[in-house]
């Protein structure tokens, strides 16, 4: 099942965005797969029933589209479709996602404020929350490309108890249970508050490629293929 929703529910007029089947899918059905459906509404009441979750039901994977997080808050925080996302995970599917359909998958919303992404933490209480497949965690995403490296380091100082995780463009964290590999050919940033920093270091350690992280202990179980270990102090910065 694949979600459009966080490029927009209305465009700058205010009119409803229309979304195609056969365009939200293409590039899935190029890639092989053979029973994939697109799940949009703007209208969390829609959302909340029975018709519209039933794809859902004898979904096995949930894909979240890039755009703006909030727009996915706004569809369906609090329905049953949102109860449904939750249900594949317990039996056993996949939910993933892209830029805003990463971060989503947090327990803090970080970005999710509608003036815009440069808003860290959005002063809409309507917004602050993620749908917590990644419980007690805020993720941020394009940390290399636009410069973002830092970004977390409020939102860790005013929730100590999250994990932050930062994304790199063409990089992925795979998460089984309490444990992520990270995929792909940039970094991920770590943004950990039990961790004691050095006055010299920035709050946070990047992982690499093949790295694997144990979110529970918060310790890295791994060393993928070139990585290096880390200072006494931490791991990168």
């Amino acid at each position: 099942v694949i979600v459009p929703t966080a490029e927009g529910n209305r465009n700058a007029e205010g009119a409803v965005i229309a979304y195609t089947e056969d365009e939200v899918i293409a590039s899935w059905v190029k890639r092989g797969l053979k029973h994939v459906r697109m799940l949009h509404t703007g209208d969390p009441k829609v959302a909340d029933t029975d018709a519209f979750v039933e794809p859902l039901r004898t979904a096995n994977a949930v894909w979240f589209n890039g755009g703006r997080q909030w727009n996915i808050v706004d569809s369906y925080a609090n329905t049953r479709t949102y109860r449904e996302f939750h249900d594949v995970l317990a039996r056993g599917g996949v939910i993933g996602g892209s830029s805003a359909g990463a971060t989503i998958q947090g327990d803090y919303l970080v970005r999710g404020a509608v003036a815009g992404p440069q808003v860290m933490m959005t002063p809409e209480p309507n917004h602050e929350r993620g749908f917590n497949f990644l419980r007690h965690t805020a993720i941020d995403q394009h940390i290399n490309t636009r410069n973002r490296w830092d970004d977390l380091i409020p939102v860790i100082q005013k929730y100590p108890d999250l994990l932050g995780i930062g994304l790199s463009e063409v990089t992925a964290i795979v998460v089984h249970g309490d444990r992520f590999e990270v995929m792909g050919a940039w970094k991920v940033a770590i943004h950990d508050n039990t961790r004691v920093y050095q006055p010299w270091e920035k709050p946070y350690y990047v992982l690499s490629a093949g790295d694997v992280y144990n979110m529970k202990t918060r310790r890295i179980e791994k060393f993928g293929t070139g990585a290096r270990a880390p200072a006494r102090g931490g791991r990168g910065g």
